[in-house]
């Protein structure tokens, strides 16, 4: 499947366009009369001028689209439905900071992992000046294809390893460091569920490895990301096709209305959840006793639940 890109139409001359820039600042001054005195002031009316001759001819920062989430929670399935939309290009699983890479030793095609297990580490704006590099190159080629380009953050890297959430760049601070434009949403799963997943896969990187830390943590990733769209997983396979389109709106991407039948042909990775080439509601795992009281007295799970609007109580919801 693929789509040329729409024809542009021509850019108006300079002048006729901060013509019509001045024309439309006019009239508001009509209806501003802090403006129209600005206006009538001869010292200022050269300084005005140059900074619409400025605007008209500022080029505007690439767009990226961003979509994060926390591991276990659904993410990989929304993003090979997004990954199925006309002319797009996803990275799946995105963080040039994460010390993960450090597990696996033979990366002959990773810059960065090379540096990082290199006979002498880089410091990290390097590492950030080698990712923004290659993320250039990567935009710059893709946007000319006619393709949309989008981040699928790796977020369990900064905010799930270690005994603390490191002091360091988010992706989207990364990003907004390099002078990119962002679309973004945030994708969440309830909150016990993702835990129970994670506990399955063995994939508790965090201490104290408590349900109560787990939700800390979440917090943490939802303030970093505040302000960006937010999806609920259960609203997503309860009505795909009404939320994808959603989904579309707030990336500004094209809808390919026959999504699901194509997302199965996708792979990416990350995939480690139930597996399915139909996208419907699956039951709840069932909660252990332990880890249902844990729930009950955790303040921190009460308050994330709380916050994504999601009954705390185990077995009261389906997932």
């Amino acid at each position: 499947m693929s789509r040329l890109a729409p024809p542009q139409p021509p850019k108006p001359a300079p002048e006729t366009e901060l013509e019509r820039q001045l024309a439309l600042t006019a009239a508001a001054a009509q209806r501003d009369a802090a403006l129209a005195g600005r206006l009538q002031s001869s010292a200022e009316l050269p300084e005005l001028l140059a900074e619409g001759e400025e605007l008209a001819g500022r080029p505007q920062p690439p767009l990226l689209r961003t979509v994060h989430h926390f591991a276990c929670t659904g993410g990989t399935l929304i993003s090979r439905c997004i990954a199925a939309m006309p002319c797009t290009r996803l990275l799946s699983e995105v963080d040039p900071l994460s010390t993960m890479t450090h597990r696996h030793g033979f990366l002959p095609a990773d810059l960065i992992g090379l540096a990082k297990l290199g006979s002498s580490p880089p410091e990290q704006e390097t590492l950030l000046r080698i990712f923004r590099a290659g993320l250039a190159a990567l935009e710059m080629d893709t946007r000319a294809e006619g393709r949309d380009l989008i981040l699928r953050d790796h977020a369990h890297s900064h905010f799930c390893c270690g005994s603390a959430v490191p002091e360091r760049p988010s992706l989207r601070q990364i990003l907004e460091q390099g002078g990119y434009r962002l679309q973004s949403l945030v994708t969440v799963r309830h909150p016990l569920d993702s835990y129970l997943s994670l506990l399955r896969q063995n994939w508790v990187d965090w201490q104290p490895a408590t349900l109560e830390e787990y939700a800390r943590r979440y917090l943490a990733f939802l303030d970093h990301y505040a302000g960006a769209e937010l999806l609920r997983y259960e609203d997503f396979v309860a009505e795909p096709q009404a939320r994808m389109p959603q989904i579309c709106k707030i990336l500004g991407l094209a809808f390919n209305p026959d999504f699901q039948d194509d997302f199965a042909a996708i792979a990416l990775s990350g995939d480690s959840g139930r597996r399915g080439e139909v996208i419907e509601p699956r039951p709840r795992r069932p909660v252990p006793e332990e880890l249902a009281e844990e729930a009950g007295a955790s303040s921190a799970y009460a308050s994330l639940c709380a916050r994504l609007g999601y009954d705390p109580e185990p077995g009261r919801e389906s997932a």
